[in-house]
């Protein structure tokens, strides 16, 4: 499994469960808990966009490799530093 789908499926478990976190604590008045709830939703949703964020750097290699075999190596030096 790709890391990008990792870290986006890991980000998705972890809102989940920072929503469960927060409303338990706003159900028991507990102010902890729904930080706690409220921190790990939010750290959840930073990993599924490091998950997306992943993905379109591949994307973007793989786009860049198929342009390199494609055109020859010397008009890539005039737009890219190698």
């Amino acid at each position: 499994m790709k890391t990008s789908t990792k870290d986006k499926i890991k980000g998705n478990f972890h809102e989940v469960k920072g929503t469960i976190k927060e409303e338990v604590g706003k159900v028991t008045n507990d102010r902890n808990l729904k930080a706690e709830g409220k921190a790990e939703k939010k750290a959840g949703k930073v990993q599924q966009r490091i998950g997306h964020a992943k993905e379109d750097v591949a994307k973007l290699k793989g786009q860049l490799a198929e342009l390199k075999s494609k055109r020859p190596a010397a008009h890539l030096d005039e737009h890219f530093e190698l």
